[in-house]
């Protein structure tokens, strides 16, 4: 899988396609996917931006959901927790997952310029982490890949 995020695309149709991929794993899965934890889970994925738990609770409240600190991060909880959104830790924010139908490791790309967020798939048990932490007798448990930088479209950007 290539990283998705930076490309153009029908935006519409890639929000309808996640939501229906996340209502399918829910359905598969027994889960329950509220209508706040399915307006935070669009809300994210509106734009391939990392948004903080207060911008998801500010769109909420406008929505009508409440306006209580708990509402987002119980929504951003439950969306985390089974894979279909992601915290990125460097910005203290989340992302909806790009493949939320997929077991992954995810990478992260951030624009330092206009904040959009690419994932793509790493594969820690085969790469350099991997071998380091193996010569030096540890055991990854839990690893965040994320790299900030500029996506091809703000190194298009005259610079002043």
């Amino acid at each position: 899988m290539g990283p998705l995020g930076f490309a153009r695309h029908d935006h519409s149709h890639c929000v309808t396609d996640a939501v229906a991929q996340v209502d399918s794993q829910c359905e598969t899965r027994g889960l329950k996917l509220t209508p706040v934890r399915r307006r935070a889970l669009e809300i994210l994925l509106e734009d391939h931006r990392a948004l903080g738990a207060y911008d998801v609770l500010e769109r909420l409240r406008e929505d009508g959901f409440g306006a209580q600190p708990p509402v987002a991060y119980r929504a951003l909880d439950f969306l985390t927790t089974n894979g279909f959104a992601h915290k990125i830790e460097r910005l203290n924010a989340f992302v909806a997952c790009a493949h939320p139908s997929d077991s992954h490791t995810p990478a992260f790309l951030i624009c330092r310029i206009c904040g959009a967020v690419a994932e793509a798939e790493t594969n820690p048990e085969h790469g350099l982490l991997s071998r380091i932490a193996e010569t030096t007798g540890f055991s990854i448990e839990c690893a965040v890949l994320e790299a900030e930088g500029l996506c091809p479209n703000c190194q298009k950007e005259p610079r002043t």
